[in-house]
């Protein structure tokens, strides 16, 4: 008898260690889950980014709206290449912190909450800082003008120089 006990004891400790560690794994899932405004997407093609890009699309480019949107989320240090908008572009700035730069302006720190204007024709670039991931959501309007010209990547100099 006192060994049965003992087994069915030891089965239950078991079960409950794992029941416990199912526990927790879920609890940070549902966390990381209700954390994010939308899903991550897609992981983006390297053509047009340097690093793991995630991208997911929002709203689909129609003749009703002119518009098309969607969430992008950056890895630490991944980044777009630089690029045009004809029409502009708007970033509103979901999670983490990353940069924005402006050709021939001073590289800007951008963080949860903050809008980025980019203004049309105008060759740019954003992505995430090295300590942080970042996620934004885009807007570009007047789609009918055109939607993107990609450019050169942006080098490991550009992306460390502060100035």
């Amino acid at each position: 008898m006192g060994k049965i006990c003992s087994v069915l004891t030891t089965n239950l400790v078991v079960l409950l260690l794992f029941s416990l560690s199912v526990a927790a794994q879920t609890s940070a899932l549902t966390a990381a889950s209700q954390h994010a405004v939308f899903p991550k997407g897609q992981k983006a093609t390297a053509g047009n980014f340097t690093g793991t890009v995630w991208v997911q699309p929002l709203v689909d480019n129609d003749s009703v709206y002119n518009l098309i949107s969607g969430s992008v989320t950056f890895e630490p240090g991944a980044r777009t290449n630089w690029h045009i908008h004809p029409t502009g572009q708007i970033l509103m700035i979901t999670e983490g912190a990353g940069y924005h730069q402006i050709k021939g302006q001073p590289r800007e720190l951008i963080r949860k909450g903050e809008v980025v204007k980019c203004p049309p024709n105008v060759p740019h670039w954003h992505g995430a800082s090295s300590g942080s991931s970042m996620t934004h959501i885009y807007m570009i309007p007047n789609t009918e003008k055109g939607i993107v010209q990609w450019m050169q990547p942006v080098s490991e100099e550009e992306y460390n120089r502060s100035k």
